[in-house]
């Protein structure tokens, strides 16, 4: 009998899994919040919640170690330079799931993930930079400065 086994399938091969999770997590750390089936963002909180306490940790070595899982460095960037420092206080437990409305096609449950606190991270993203809000969407670019 085997024990403890807690790997969702989602109905692909193991490399059509893989990518599909690290899509899901460069999509989640981009906009802190995604619409999903219910058992990916289940199996998407497994992975992220590692991914961030990883952050909190501005390392060499964990910088590559995210890296190699998530394959982009603009979401490495943002999971090390935002989102590592806004929950360094917390333990653990960052992100949400709502569930929603199953889905019309195929009624498949539907569920939001989303980091907690992901108001305040918006408002301190608007003080930092100088960009606009059009249509909900952020516009503009934020100066970083280089020299102090």
């Amino acid at each position: 009998m085997r024990h403890a086994h807690g790997l969702r399938k989602l109905n692909r091969t193991s490399a059509h899994r893989k990518a599909l999770l690290k899509n899901l997590m460069n999509a989640l750390i981009e906009h802190h919040a995604i619409r999903t089936t219910l058992p990916k963002a289940k199996e998407l909180r497994r992975v992220i919640e590692p991914m961030v306490t990883l952050a909190k940790k501005p390392t060499v070595h964990n910088r590559r170690t995210a890296f190699a899982r998530l394959r982009s460095r603009a979401s490495v960037v943002e999971l090390f330079d935002k989102l590592g420092p806004f929950f360094l206080h917390r333990p653990g437990g960052y992100t949400r799931i709502y569930k929603l409305e199953c889905r019309l096609g195929d009624a498949a449950p539907m569920a939001l993930i989303e980091f907690v606190g992901r108001e305040q991270m918006s408002q301190l993203q608007h003080q930092d930079g100088d960009s606009t809000e059009k249509n909900g969407i952020a516009v503009g670019t934020s100066t970083v400065d280089l020299v102090k």
